[in-house]
Order: C-alpha cells, then sequence, then structure tokens
C-alpha cells in the first residue's frame, strides 16, 4: 500500500503548452518530460456499490505494463488530497478480484460478490511527467509533475481530462501548494479536487458528484483558531467544489451557492477580532471583496432576469481562464496551513485564539448584538443595510456552530436572522420597510437573541 498525496489543478490545453516550458518547472526539471499513454478502465457493480463505499477500482495498460489499482478517496481538502493506493502488476489485461482481500477491501463491502464487478466507463489520457526538485531550506523536496490531456467515456458520453497533477514523492506536503501557487500566478489553474473515477460517475449521474462537504464537527471547549480552521478549510473546499460542478453544468443554484460560500469566508475572516489581525488577512479579504463586488450584484440581477442567468457560464468560464480565482484558493489554502492569521498577533489577541469556543461565542454575540441596536432599526430600517456585514459574521457562526451554544430556541434565531439579513440586503421601497421593521421585532424578542445578548 502506498499514500499518495497530491493536487489536482484544472487547466486549459494553452496552459498545459505554456507548463511544458514555463521557468519555474524548467530550471528544477531533473528527469526531463517522459510521454506516456495510458488507458484505464474502471470496474463497479451494476449498483455502483463500489463508488459508494467511496473506493475506485481500475486496471490499466502503462506501454506493456498491467496494474490493478484500488484507491480509496481518502481526505481531500481544497484540492488537496491523500488517499490510500494499491497496486498489482498483472501478466494478463483481466482484473484479478482475488487480490481484492481483506487488507485493502472496505470492511462495508464484505459481503460483496465480486463476480458482479464489470467494465463502467474509460479514462484514457497522453500523461507527460517530470521529476521536480523543489527545495525548501535544507529540506529536499521531489514532486512528480503530470501534464494529462485525454478523455472520460461512459455510456456514450464525454468529458474532457485537461489537468497539471503535483504528487508529493519526498517533503512535506506544503511544497504542493507552494509550487502549484507560484505556477498560478501566472497561468490560470484552478483546484479541483474531483477524481478521474469522479468524472466518470459524474457523466452517468451529474448528482454523483458530493457538492456539501461534512460540517466540521465543533466542541463547545475547542479552541477558537482550530474551530476557525476547521471552518475555513470546510468553506473554501466547499467553494471550490461547486466552482467546478457550476463549471461542469452551469446551474444557477450552484453559482448562487458559490457566492453564498465565498460571502461566508469573508465574514469569518472579518469575525476574529484581535485574534486574526487586519494586517494578516488583508491580501485575502481583498481579493473576496474583488470577487464578492462583481458577482454579487449578478446574483442579485439574476433572481429575476433569465438573460442574466443565462449570461452566467460563460463570465464563469471567463473568471475561470483567468487567475484570480485559481490563485486565491491557494493562496487561501497555504493561509489556512500555515495559520497565518496568528502570526504577530498581541498577547491578548494569543488569548483570544486560545479561548473556548463557546465562550469565545457568547463574548461574540454579546459585543455585535449591541452594536447591532436592533431597536433603532425598527424605528429607522431604511438603515439596516448598513448592518449586513455584521449580521453576515453572526450567521456564519449560527449556521455552523450554533450547536455548541447552550441557549433556548437556537435554530429558530438562526432562520429568523436569515431572514432579517436577507431583508438587509434587498433594494428599499415602503413594503420592504414595514417587513424590515417587524422582522427586526420578532429577532429582538427571541429567548437565543435576549440570552445572548444581555
Amino acid at each position: 500500500m502506498n499514500k499518495e498525496t497530491e493536487i489536482k489543478l484544472r487547466a486549459s490545453r494553452e496552459t498545459l503548452a505554456a507548463l511544458r516550458d514555463h521557468p519555474l518547472l524548467k530550471k528544477r526539471n531533473k528527469s526531463g518530460w517522459e510521454r506516456r499513454e495510458l488507458f484505464n478502465q474502471y470496474y463497479d457493480t451494476p449498483a455502483r456499490e463500489l463508488a459508494e463505499a467511496k473506493v475506485a477500482l481500475r486496471l490499466r495498460r502503462d506501454g506493456d505494463s498491467y496494474i490493478q489499482t484500488l484507491k480509496s478517496r481518502g481526505q481531500s481538502v481544497a484540492g488537496l488530497s491523500e488517499r490510500h493506493e494499491w497496486d498489482w502488476y498483472l501478466e494478463q489485461p483481466q482484473l484479478d478480484p482475488q487480490l481484492l482481500g481483506d487488507d485493502c477491501w472496505p470492511a462495508s463491502l464484505a459481503d460483496l460478490d465480486k463476480r458482479l464487478l464489470q467494465p463502467l466507463f474509460t479514462t484514457d489520457f497522453v500523461r507527460e511527467r517530470a521529476e521536480i526538485a523543489w527545495g525548501r531550506g535544507k529540506t529536499k523536496v521531489v514532486i512528480e509533475a503530470a501534464l494529462d490531456l485525454g478523455k472520460v467515456s461512459a455510456d456514450g458520453r464525454e468529458e474532457e481530462i485537461c489537468e497539471l497533477e503535483l504528487e508529493l514523492r519526498q517533503g512535506e506536503p506544503e511544497a504542493l501548494l507552494e509550487l502549484a501557487t507560484e505556477l498560478a500566478a501566472s497561468l490560470p489553474l484552478m483546484p479541483c479536487d474531483i477524481s478521474k473515477a469522479e468524472r466518470g460517475y459524474r457523466l452517468f449521474d451529474a448528482a454523483s458528484y458530493a457538492l456539501g462537504l461534512p460540517a466540521p464537527a465543533l466542541g463547545a471547549e475547542q479552541p477558537l483558531d482550530d474551530a476557525f480552521a476547521a471552518l475555513a478549510w470546510h468553506l473554501l473546499g466547499s467553494s471550490q467544489r461547486l466552482a467546478e460542478q457550476y463549471r461542469f453544468n452551469g446551474h444557477w443554484r450552484l453559482l448562487v451557492d458559490w457566492v453564498a460560500q465565498l460571502a461566508e469566508l469573508r465574514a469569518l475572516l472579518s469575525s476574529l477580532g484581535q485574534a486574526a489581525p487586519r494586517v494578516a488577512s488583508h491580501e485575502l479579504r481583498a481579493t473576496l471583496d474583488a470577487l464578492l463586488d462583481d458577482w454579487r450584484p449578478r446574483i442579485q440581477a439574476g433572481q429575476d432576469d433569465e438573460a442574466v442567468r443565462q449570461a452566467a457560464p460563460a463570465q464563469f468560464a471567463a473568471e475561470l481562464a483567468a487567475t484570480r480565482w485559481g490563485l486565491f484558493s491557494l493562496q487561501a489554502s497555504q493561509w489556512l496551513l500555515q495559520r497565518r492569521w496568528a502570526a504577530q498577533r498581541s498577547n491578548r489577541g494569543n488569548r483570544q485564539g486560545a479561548a473556548q469556543l463557546s465562550n469565545w461565542l457568547t463574548h461574540l454575540f454579546g459585543e455585535e448584538g449591541a452594536a447591532l441596536q436592533l431597536k433603532r432599526y425598527q424605528q429607522q430600517p431604511e438603515d439596516l443595510g448598513e448592518q449586513l456585514p455584521r449580521l453576515e459574521r453572526l450567521l456564519v457562526w449560527l449556521r455552523l456552530a450554533r450547536q455548541v451554544l447552550e441557549v433556548p430556541e437556537v435554530d429558530r434565531l438562526y432562520g429568523e436572522l436569515s431572514k432579517l439579513a436577507e431583508l438587509a440586503s434587498r433594494p428599499l421601497d415602503p413594503e420592504l420597510l414595514v417587513a424590515r421593521t417587524a422582522q427586526a421585532h420578532t429577532v429582538a424578542a427571541l429567548k437565543a437573541w435576549k440570552a445572548l445578548t444581555r
């Protein structure tokens, strides 16, 4: 068994061509580019039970060699993935189910009749790979760079494969992000953790590509730093999966959710006070603001305008053809991996970062709730829009961490506060002013709101 640590970056044909001669890779290329044609047949049962168990089984022809491989889903966060992989070299191009023993086979499939395994889809591509030496001080790092160009074929449908894979051969995983970030500074590269196997399954069923990552399990006594990191990784990874799926099928709801994830990440970054000094997150916040400034108005306009929705896929393709989204995703991943928000913060900031989550959240709601002044906006509802950033800071924590708050009706508070934020974001009209006044009164009267803001 091997442990595979890699990052996949979606690219265009033009970008792949540019990567072959990129100065950064050329300078550190220790092996030269080696070209291979890889033909891969994936197997599953008619009920796709392997996919359900998060494993992929393939038979690959690489030159004169035949390799049977089983891969686990493993961990994948914001494009950087770790998977377990088992390889067997075969004499003939025929699947050998007897090799799939208890040491690698999922326990959930223990009763599966392996005679049901059958060919399902293929991924055939040309791979150009090279060994890249990436020094990090005195630590030796070896990365295999692979340029893959080909197609996934399933039941008469196809999708192009055009990507850069960076796989760690020696060193720390952080090196993959460093190399990817430097490449993405000048070339459009989009972190994307959808495997070639997942693409095959997606051709059968577009909904098979899971968009919702499991929400982090947070504890009341967990340090704020750890809770923030878990939530930020979750939001970043979810936004990347939404971007990939919207690129694939252009469904409007996915774009709406992508912008919502970015808004939540922006709110989370600005909620920490001295635990994350503004200077530490300035660059990330600036890019998020630019993305939201461009895409929020389109989302708002598209709610009632079909022409705006129809134009959005081409506009999103143009976004991906530039460097902004891919570079932001990689820089944010580096920032989180290195915990840069904690760098150069004050002693008070260190104490806040180490504070128990439930205590810090109670303090956050006390401060933000007092500043929100709901009674004022019952009288002056026309000014509620100025409080939207504050409402969003409260909502992101309520959505993802309300389970640690021991107050009554906390779920209802999240729902009613969400309604208030939605009203705060809409253009003014007489009916809206009445609705804002009523909703501000509703929130202020909630037991949970009174308990958190007293």
